[in-house]
């Protein structure tokens, strides 16, 4: 997965961050979902096609 499948995304971040920078961000396109540092917006971006990233979050505790 490539970032370009990013590009135009909107990036957000939890409700429940603080005002501060150290935050996980993420984006999504109906083929992708980015996730990056909010420290360095212009930096780094992993990219997961939607599969993937339903995966993952179907993995995490409390919901199953």
């Amino acid at each position: 997965m490539t970032t370009p499948e990013l590009s135009g995304a909107t990036w957000r971040k939890s409700t429940r961050s603080g005002s501060n920078a150290n935050c996980v961000e993420v984006a999504e396109t109906a083929r992708a979902v980015g996730v990056r540092d909010s420290k360095d917006p212009a930096g780094p971006v992993l990219a997961f096609d939607r599969r993937a990233w339903t995966a993952f979050v179907a993995g995490l505790p409390g919901r199953a």
